[in-house]
């Protein structure tokens, strides 16, 4: 059982080595850093912000809260982090549900929102944090937001284009959504609109697409695209498995510094408005 936050906001190292799994790096105290997954500080500003000053904003797939805090330090009147806390209601594979709970705790880590919680006593935050599916978002279960965030989800849902349909339902202002996408797609697509199916992973992933069919899955949820990034790589952290050196795994670490600018996961992002 996890220790509660408010027992360990006194010593932020203490806090941030009881929870066995970050996903997210956070710099939650003065030189206390989070050992997450991954690391999003060095690409947080190449984003396609919009200007979030008094607006009610919502995270979906939140995690341990990194854009949900970011909202938040860019100055949003309210904040609320939404994430499923239920490991059984993913979108696993049936080749990863077969194998059961304990392995499943194994890849998504032992219990979620322990990061968020443990985040946001020792950062101050109000984020608000709710246990809701983006399958699940509608006015009725959560409200209207000025702005919506959506980090790194899509690719882990079997059916992106209702989870889409359903933030648009929820978003009357923009809507900022980032992705991993494939390099090899991004490189011969030419701009055609694809996408990868990587329904046998066992990291829980689905759809990847390239640049332009990101761009296709937000048009066609009745969205008007605002900006957009170019590739870039959100960098490892220190809490991920090391990365092998094999010759394939070198040619794919150089094909990400070709096409995104840097080593890391490849992502694309998108600022899109609701039509109608």
């Amino acid at each position: 059982m996890s220790v509660p936050a408010e027992s360990q906001a006194g010593d932020p190292r203490a806090a941030v080595a009881s929870n066995p799994f970050w996903y997210h790096t956070l710099e939650v105290a003065p030189g206390v850093v989070t050992p997450g997954w991954f690391d999003l500080r060095p690409i947080v500003d190449l984003l396609p912000w919009p200007d979030v000053r008094g607006k009610r904003c919502l995270d979906v797939g939140t995690a341990d809260g990194f854009l949900a805090f970011e909202l938040e330090r860019r100055g949003a009147g309210e904040v609320v982090a939404a994430d499923l806390r239920d490991h059984e209601l993913w979108d696993w594979p049936a080749h990863l549900r077969g194998r059961g709970l304990e392995y499943l705790r194994a890849v998504a880590g032992p219990e979620k929102g322990v990061g968020l919680r443990l985040a946001r006593e020792l950062l101050g935050s109000a984020v608000e944090a709710v246990d809701l599916s983006a399958y699940d978002l509608s006015p009725d279960s959560a409200g209207e937001f000025d702005v919506v965030v959506c980090g790194s989800l899509l690719l882990h849902l079997r059916d992106p284009l209702r989870a889409l349909e359903a933030i648009r339902s929820v978003c009357r202002g923009q809507f900022l959504c980032t992705n991993q996408i494939d390099v090899r797609l991004t490189v011969v697509g030419r701009g055609l609109p694809l996408a990868r199916l990587y329904g046998m992973s066992d990291v829980c992933q689905w759809w990847v697409p390239n640049p332009a069919g990101h761009r296709h899955m937000i048009e066609s949820s009745a969205f008007a695209i605002e900006r957009e990034t170019r590739p870039y790589a959100i960098p490892f952290g220190a809490g991920h498995t090391p990365r092998g050196r094999s010759p394939r795994q070198l040619a794919g670490k150089l094909a990400r510094r070709v096409a995104c600018g840097g080593d890391g996961v490849p992502h694309h992002a998108i600022l899109a408005r609701p039509l109608g």
